[in-house]
């Protein structure tokens, strides 16, 4: 009788137990990655009364089998279904992660490892990766700084936001091309200047340059030329103008200039200008050179710089023998007054001027009227409008006089009025300029071809100097097809834009230029169709292959982190570069559930489980991944946990009834007394 209120007792501490199971799993029916859990039982010793005896071939008799009482039941296992994979909930989050698999995220403490399907994560003040509700670091795998690689190792912390980690490093442009249609009757590829085209490009500290090339016909409809012009910074200025360079071939070389020079001597005034845009020679000259008497007038030649033309009013052109009116003003100290050609006297008695006459006699110029007297005779005045003079204030022995003068051009010329001078064309010289410009070497709008004028010596004589000089590289196309067929010389598809290490200044300072990278441009992309007189030639950055290759950039803020199926971070920047940061590691155990709960979502490794190797393995080498931006929820079965609360329940009432009933038995037992 007490066997059963044993029994009785053992199986409501028993069922009390899953009940404590089931109300644990309801509890955390809501916690992230929570694994559910289930109770075996496993019945209690037995109490043997009779033991099994065997059949007896002598007596003719049985077997008889053995006679035993229970004593109840106890746990046997508790179970946690570690391999049920929960339901995914979105968050949107980056830093939620699911595991898909069997395998668990490592965290550490600070000196332990431990191991958890939750994949709530954030980053820390530090820049760490770690358990949003914990703290505890992600573990992983860091990238190797020579190979850019992942480098599987002891398991570290991940460090996503160092300070490295928050700009890309800028790349100098190393590839190039060029593609679109050339058209030959495009105006602008016969044109001085050609067809510009710009390329856009950066050193290896990320600055931004542009470099201009044009391309330009050389009279075979098949050959055409492409010239490096000029490279501009990011302000637009230019690096010649910047640097204070000779010219572009101090900064960089696009294929190999030749040079040819012809000179044919002609007589010629040596300080005549050849003007390109209209094939002439021009010859400067000064008033005193173009106006007739202006040399012979003392006024005009003491005043200087302080002479000015007034009619005409304006630049422009001056027929021979026009008048030319001009105006200053001068100031005449004691000593030129007494010298030629006014020849007076200055009297320190009266503070006047005398006039020196050639009988001995001398007169006071004290009035407008004589002083007007003594300058009448000067070239070019008017008398109707004579010279007006002043004493200086400041100094009683001097004058100054302001007047107004007519003079004749001698010649036809062209006047500036900004520059005080006359240019004259020199016609004869013209004709030679043409005859052996277009004539002889058959010259029309620039087409490579520079002209200057080389000084021989002191007798006026001069050379006319053609410079034909070609730059650039040779583009060549099929005549039958049109096709592109070779760049600088046979066989090359692409032409290098070559910078020099260093360049000198004008001023002869050294001038860096080693952040410049050479950069190799592809012309096969180019075709020679009609396109209505209009080419749509394009230069760009990179490869054709892969515009992310070769292009350059910028210097990268971060704009971007995510995380991969592998658990690869990888950082995303503004400059369009993309970046390895480091992977999630996971621990994998031959028997998960062998793991012992540390609380807060988190396992220790146990004997039983198997212990962590210290470094990890990549999840998707067994056929998991990692989903960013859901979390794992628990894996409780509500339906079925609530129906084995219910048989739980039932058991529990029924071990109850036992304890009563025996409870009453007993009490029977003990009215037999009475």
């Amino acid at each position: 009788m007490m066997r059963s209120l044993f029994s009785g007792v053992a199986g409501l501490k028993t069922h009390q137990t899953r009940m404590d199971v089931i109300g644990n799993n309801i509890a955390n029916v809501n916690t992230t990655a929570y694994k559910s859990q289930s109770m075996v039982f496993n019945d209690l010793l037995y109490q043997t009364t009779q033991s099994a005896s065997g059949a007896n071939a002598n007596t003719g008799r049985g077997g008889i089998n053995p006679r035993q009482i229970g004593l109840g039941a106890k746990t046997g296992a508790i179970s946690t279904a570690i391999s049920g994979q929960g339901s995914a909930q979105s968050t949107n989050n980056p830093w939620d992660i699911m595991i898909e698999g069997d395998s668990f995220f490592i965290v550490n403490d600070g000196s332990t490892n431990f191991f958890t399907r939750d994949g709530s994560f954030t980053v820390d003040g530090a820049g760490n990766l770690v358990m949003a509700s914990t703290g505890y670091t992600v573990m992983g795998w860091q990238v190797d700084p020579d190979t850019g690689e992942i480098r599987s190792d002891v398991v570290s912390a991940l460090r996503i936001m160092h300070p490295d980690n928050l700009t890309a490093a800028p790349e100098a442009t190393s590839l190039a091309y060029m593609n679109g249609i050339l058209d030959k009757t495009d105006t602008s590829i016969n044109s001085t200047e050609g067809t510009v085209r710009t390329l856009t490009f950066y050193d290896a500290q990320g600055y931004e340059y542009t470099a201009k090339f044009s391309v330009h016909g050389t009279g075979d409809d098949d050959i055409f030329r492409v010239q490096l012009d000029d490279i501009l910074d990011g302000t637009g200025m230019s690096l010649v103008k910047k640097y204070n360079l000779q010219n572009i071939n101090e900064i960089a070389n696009f294929g190999e200039n030749s040079i040819n020079e012809v000179t044919s001597k002609y007589s010629i005034d040596k300080n005549a200008k050849y003007d390109a845009a209209n094939n002439q020679f021009i010859l400067t000259k000064a008033m005193s050179d173009m106006l007739e008497g202006y040399s012979q007038n003392a006024l005009v030649v003491a005043a200087g710089d302080n002479i000015e033309i007034i009619d005409p009013a304006a630049s422009g052109n001056v027929a021979a023998g026009a008048q030319v009116k001009v105006q200053g003003t001068v100031s005449l100290s004691r000593a030129e007054l007494e010298a030629e050609p006014y020849n007076l006297i200055y009297n320190d008695d009266d503070s006047s001027y005398y006039t020196r006459d050639t009988d001995g006699k001398s007169k006071k110029v004290a009035s407008d009227a004589d002083w007007q007297a003594v300058l009448k005779d000067m070239k070019g005045f008017d008398p109707a409008n004579p010279p007006t003079v002043a004493t200086d204030p400041d100094d009683p022995q001097k004058i100054n006089v302001s007047f107004t003068a007519t003079f004749q051009a001698t010649q036809e010329a062209n006047y500036d009025k900004d520059a005080k001078s006359f240019g004259v064309t020199l016609p004869n010289d013209a004709d030679h300029a043409k005859q052996i410009l277009e004539d002889v070497y058959h010259v029309k709008d620039g087409d490579g071809k520079t002209y200057a004028l080389d000084y021989v010596g002191p007798d006026g004589s001069a050379q006319i100097k053609m410079t034909e000089q070609h730059r650039g590289n040779e583009l060549v196309f099929d005549h039958d097809t049109g096709h592109f067929s070779y760049i600088g010389s046979q066989g090359n598809n692409t032409a290098m834009l070559t910078f020099n290490p260093s360049a000198s200044s004008l001023s002869g300072e050294t001038v860096d230029l080693s952040q410049f990278s050479n950069i190799e441009i592809d012309f096969a992309s180019i075709t020679n169709y009609g396109n209505g007189g209009k080419c749509t030639l394009e230069m760009t950055n990179g490869s054709k292959e892969n515009s992310a290759i070769g292009s350059g950039r910028k210097v990268g803020a971060l704009i971007g982190i995510e995380v991969g199926q592998d658990g690869r971070i990888t950082a995303s920047y503004d400059n369009g570069l993309t970046k390895l940061l480091g992977q999630i590691a996971v621990a994998e155990f031959a028997n998960a559930s062998g793991l012992s709960k540390a609380g807060n979502n988190l396992y220790s490794a146990t004997q039983n489980s198997g212990e962590f190797d210290g470094v990890g393995v990549d999840i998707t080498a067994n056929g998991g991944q990692m989903t960013s931006g859901v979390l794992e929820m628990s894996n409780v079965d509500l339906s079925s946990e609530f129906t084995t609360m219910i048989t739980t329940q039932r058991g529990f009432q029924a071990n109850s009834r036992i304890i009563t009933v025996s409870d009453t038995m007993l009490e029977e037992l003990v009215n037999l007394k009475r």
